[in-house]
């Protein structure tokens, strides 16, 4: 099956060309990609990679959703549009994540049923990723809304990470059920009850990096926290232990026979290898990049959203959800409904 992905090439901190060369990374392997980004920085375009003139970026807007709705011809609106038209099935962004969504919403749109589309991240642990959700989208979140978030980022621990029958928390100051602000407290007895779901109760912030659960469920403003919180400790760490590897000779020594196990504990951690965060809760595939990622990641972003598609990611999610009653307005139904085309 040949995928199409539309990606946004304007926004990145190292340029659109970087954006490009991961696409062409990603088209080696069999992608279709639609490059929209400046052309006079996009050169040698390669095979299975399509250039669409698309200079003007709205990634720095200060208000991206007014943004998006006066530019429609940014690159991240064209991108959106064409994901929309069926042009492409899935969307890659390494702008800011507020034009994304808000072209998103705009165009891709909302699944119907659906409260608050969410950004999901596996988190770069070796061994066993963990999805963490939401990372940024909703700064605020009802209990309603991260329940959905719960069977979202449970279908597509299933989908696309593999996870046979994912493990689901959520984030608290503490494992019992009692603790927590009284959303955190409500959600959890909806949880609790909720079918279809494993959900394992709470869990601290030491959890979710020691493995006590598979998806962990939290608002926006939270999640992004706590994820800056251990991008910056993972950073701090690997570069002390490289600093502390060349401070003497002995540490030297040692810093040769143990480079390739650091490389590999550093491939493990590196927030690239993720491919970025996913936008669940829209009709198609998203995925929103850090703007500092090189053309590794960009083409990693772009691998995953087309897995998504193959995978059927968002379908069966829709499915996840509306079969355990967890849609807007909808009762559990006996048999899973797909998602809507309109």
């Amino acid at each position: 099956m040949t995928v199409t992905v539309a990606v946004d090439a304007n926004g990145a901190d190292l340029g659109p060309g970087e954006v490009a060369a991961g696409a062409a990374l990603a088209a080696r392997s069999g992608t279709r990609v639609l490059l929209f980004g400046p052309a006079a920085e996009i050169h040698d375009p390669v095979e299975g990679v399509e250039v669409v003139d698309a200079p003007v970026s709205v990634a720095k807007a200060p208000e991206p959703a007014r943004a998006v709705r006066a530019h429609p011809d940014a690159s991240i609106v064209q991108a959106a549009r064409a994901v929309a038209e069926d042009r492409a099935q899935a969307l890659v962004s390494g702008g800011s994540t507020g034009s994304a969504l808000a072209a998103g919403l705009f165009h891709v749109r909302r699944a119907r049923g659906v409260h608050r589309p969410a950004l999901a991240l596996p988190l770069p642990i070796p061994g066993a990723p963990v999805l963490l959700l939401d990372v940024g989208a909703n700064a605020e979140a009802r209990p309603d809304h991260l329940v959905q978030f719960a069977f979202m980022g449970s279908a597509f621990a299933r989908a696309v990470l593999g996870v046979d029958a994912p493990r689901v928390a959520l984030l608290s100051n503490g494992e019992e059920p009692t603790k927590g602000t009284p959303d955190v407290i409500a959600t959890h007895e909806l949880l609790a009850d909720a079918p279809g779901l494993r959900f394992v109760g709470n869990v601290e912030g030491t959890g979710v990096m020691g493995g006590a659960a598979d998806v962990v469920v939290t608002d926006g403003f939270t999640g992004n926290v706590a994820l800056k919180l251990m991008e910056g400790v993972s950073e701090t760490l690997l570069r002390a232990v490289k600093e502390a590897a060349v401070s003497s000779a002995r540490g030297k020594a040692g810093g040769v026979l143990l480079r390739p196990s650091l490389q590999g504990l550093r491939d493990a951690l590196d927030p690239e290898s993720s491919g970025g965060a996913y936008m669940l809760g829209l009709r198609r595939v998203g995925v929103v990049c850090h703007g500092r990622f090189g053309r590794k990641g960009f083409a990693n972003a772009i691998d995953v959203a087309a897995r998504g598609v193959r995978e059927q990611a968002v379908e069966k999610t829709y499915e996840a959800l509306d079969a355990a009653g967890a849609l807007r307005g909808s009762p559990p139904s006996e048999t899973a409904a797909s998602v809507p085309s309109s």
